[in-house]
């Protein structure tokens, strides 16, 4: 017990070190960079990402993969956009069917990969294009401007400076650290991912749990189409393409392993961090977006073999 409190501490601390460390590079670099305003632009305009991430981290733990989300997330905006603009529905009423339309097709996603033994990769692929398309569908393939009926969520607070919607986040990571650390539920999930086989001949039903994670990341999807779509005032048909490379990018950094049995919501979201930071400071430095590609694809591919290296280590070490 001791010696696992200490390993999480030490990643705990070497995620803060690397996110302080960028900060501080940044800082130096250009003036413009540590200043309240430009962290709180940074944290306003990642709580999408940290929502996707909190439920991909889950859905990874139990050996798992979505790649379906920046569609799931598009086609939640757009249900959003329809709603309010062709239908004037209110935002609470819109939102809701966009959470059971999002909680359905990761629903859908688990259930497939489970009861019908498809890798969930495949599963998930063919439901980023299907969502796509039937975003595209819906909407014509035009952006729906809502206005200021939407704004509020991502809009800064009078009393501080920071969008209901990043709290919202904040509050979100904080309650699945709990599910996953605290539950039965969570436990059964690092277990599942760790041997499912010997969980399933310990008589405990390995499906339902499965696909309950995937309905979380899909219920989550729908609250992040609420933030991008509050935050842009439309639904565009083309967003969050490639989010689902930032999630499963910032998990990895964080320490979640994309074979299964390990991860952490906290340390996922020091991730999207350390995402968030690394590309706002290179676009203050005027670096063009293929280097920051580059940049960004290195530093994941540092985090794998990071990761690799300290299950060697582990290994050996036991």
């Amino acid at each position: 017990m001791k010696q696992k409190l200490t390993q999480s501490f030490l990643q705990y601390a070497g995620l803060l070190g690397v996110l302080v460390l960028l900060i501080a590079v940044f800082s130096l670099s250009s003036k413009n960079f540590f200043q309240t305003q430009t962290l709180v632009t940074i944290a306003n305009s990642n709580p999408d990402l940290i929502f996707v991430s909190v439920g991909m981290t889950l859905v990874l733990i139990v050996a798992g993969i979505d790649l379906s989300v920046g569609s799931l997330l598009a086609l939640g905006s757009a249900v959003i956009g329809v709603l309010m603009v062709r239908h004037e529905w209110s935002l609470p009423a819109a939102f809701s069917v966009c959470l059971l339309v999002t909680g359905l097709c990761g629903l859908f996603n688990g259930f497939v990969s489970v009861w019908f033994s498809i890798p969930s990769f495949i599963v998930s692929l063919g439901m980023l294009e299907m969502a796509r398309g039937g975003t595209k569908v819906i909407t014509d393939s035009q952006t729906m401007y809502i206005g200021s009926r939407v704004e509020a969520f991502g809009e800064p607070l009078q009393w501080v400076p920071l969008s209901p919607a990043f709290l919202v986040a904040v509050m979100t990571v904080i309650a699945g650290q709990f599910l996953l650390t605290k539950t039965v539920f969570g436990r059964y999930c690092v277990a599942i991912g760790t041997n499912e086989e010997a969980v399933r001949m310990s008589g405990i039903r390995t499906a339902p749990i499965t696909i309950a994670a995937f309905m979380i990341l899909g219920l989550l999807c729908g609250l992040a189409s609420l933030s991008q779509t509050s935050r842009l005032s439309s639904a565009d048909p083309n967003a969050a393409i490639g989010l689902e490379l930032s999630a499963i990018a910032a998990c990895v950094i964080g320490g979640t392993s994309l074979m299964g049995g390990r991860g952490s919501v906290v340390a996922s979201f020091i991730g999207v961090l350390i995402i968030a930071v690394l590309q706002s400071g290179l676009a203050q430095l005027g670096v063009e977006d293929a280097i920051k590609q580059l940049i960004t694809g290195a530093v994941i591919i540092a985090a794998v073999l990071l990761d690799a290296l300290r299950v060697r280590w582990g290994g050996r070490s036991g």
